[in-house]
């Protein structure tokens, strides 16, 4: 066993570097002493360790019966009692100093195992206790290590785990960086407790808007809600929750020339953000979140859940956004459906133009989907289903990589690598 110096700077090794209480770790020590001991040593199961809080002296004892008329273990004579208790008698108990040196190796080595067990158990402990409440809150950490995308971050005594899917997705992370990300979520798992960071979700960018813009953080400003296409655009509606406040939300979270909004920016990569003031009127709203697209009408449709709306022809593209970014942002963003088509060009002649006047959206729609199943030769729900996701040509299809694509449709890997291949040998035909 160890002396009181070696126990001393072990305490004190656990204490300062590890985190572990004091007293935690000594009454580890005591109670691994014992269980090792009964396991191991001939001895009764009164039989306690207690170490001395001052000198940190191991003291080990045992309980006996005294009796001069039975005998066996456990029991001793009353002479024998009265070395230790002059006042003992026929009847009593007697306890009975043990040296710890004799409890053995194996009680030694068995109790070593239990307290680096028990060290752990309460620095686990000390992890949860001190992260279980610092969800939604941004930490910064140095890579310790790589493995199969997933970064391992340091923080301090404790090591968190960026998953591959919450890295951004340009982003490229060395052993040794520093990095900053959201506490995404802390769980005590029998293993111990698992700290998950993430710079790819929606809260990663609330939470940097709290630290730089003073009218979030004292709640005078309320982002509403968040639309993120991680690393490539953003879309954060806000609005002003100070009825007596000239404040404009989004000026204030854009900043004095953009200070505010470019310093969220930086950390974020240099992914795009559209700031965007929120409205109760879904025209109001669907118009702020379709920017910087100029919309020319909107009509809402209450009992579909769906805003139909035009935009100048040349505009169109920039609407709907390359692989219907902007679009698709702007439907999570609203929570509204958003159905976009051109205005009426101008240079079209009569009998086409009449021709678009007379037919629905939804023919439109439809005439759209069996055009991309044609050109693609698939079925039509395939190709509604694509159409759905935002890429309603295979020139558009092509715009997105295939690991973007295949995300959006979630089909198996095998059927959307055939499709992504059937719009290649569209476009290069097209170009031959």
């Amino acid at each position: 066993m160890a002396t009181s110096t070696e126990l001393e700077a072990v305490v004190t090794y656990l204490e300062r570097e590890r985190g572990v209480d004091r007293e935690t770790v000594l009454q580890a020590i005591e109670s691994s002493v014992e269980q090792a001991a009964r396991k191991n040593t001939r001895v009764s199961a009164d039989f306690k360790v207690r170490i001395d809080r001052k000198t940190l002296e191991i003291k080990a004892w045992d309980v006996y019966a005294v009796s001069d008329s039975s005998h066996g273990f456990g029991i001793v004579t009353v002479e024998q009692a009265r070395r230790f208790d002059p006042n003992v008698n026929e009847g009593d108990t007697v306890k009975i100093s043990m040296p710890a040196s004799k409890l053995g190796r194996i009680a030694a080595q068995t109790a070593k195992q239990t307290i680096m067990q028990k060290i752990r158990e309460a620095e686990r402990a000390n992890i949860y206790n001190e992260y279980k409440n610092r969800e939604g809150e941004i930490v910064s950490g140095s890579v310790k290590l790589i493995a199969r995308r997933d970064v391992f971050i340091e923080l301090g005594k404790t090591e968190a785990v960026m998953p591959a899917k919450e890295c951004l997705p340009m982003e490229e992370y060395r052993v040794g960086d520093t990095v900053r990300a959201y506490v995404l979520r802390v769980q005590n798992e029998t293993s111990g407790p698992a700290v998950t960071l993430s710079r790819a979700c929606p809260e990663f960018v609330k939470a940097l808007f709290r630290q730089e813009v003073s009218e979030v953080a004292d709640g005078s400003v309320e982002i509403v809600s968040i639309a993120r296409d991680p690393g490539r655009r953003s879309k954060v509606a806000v609005r002003s929750l100070d009825p007596f406040s000239r404040i404009d939300p989004a000026s204030a979270c854009i900043g004095t020339k953009g200070n505010r909004v470019r310093a969220i920016v930086q950390e974020l990569n240099n992914e795009k953000l559209d700031v965007v003031r929120y409205s109760d009127d879904p025209e109001e709203f669907v118009r702020e979140a379709l920017k910087p697209a100029v919309v020319s009408t909107i009509d809402v449709d209450d009992d579909a859940h769906t805003v139909y709306v035009t935009v100048p022809a040349d505009k169109l593209s920039l609407a709907i956004g390359r692989s219907a970014q902007n679009v698709r942002l702007a439907m999570r963003l609203t929570g509204w459906k958003i159905m976009i088509s051109a205005d009426q060009d101008p240079e079209f002649d009569e009998p086409v133009q009449e021709e678009l006047d007379s037919q629905t959206f939804e023919d439109k729609r439809m005439k759209m989907i069996q055009a991309l199943a044609t050109d693609l030769n698939i079925p039509v729900e395939l190709a509604e289903r694509i159409f759905e996701k935002g890429f309603h040509t295979p020139e558009g299809i092509l715009t997105a990589e295939l690991a973007y694509f295949q995300s959006q449709i979630e089909l198996s890997d095998e059927l959307v690598q055939d499709v992504y291949a059937r719009a290649r040998a569209v476009v290069d035909a097209k170009g031959e």
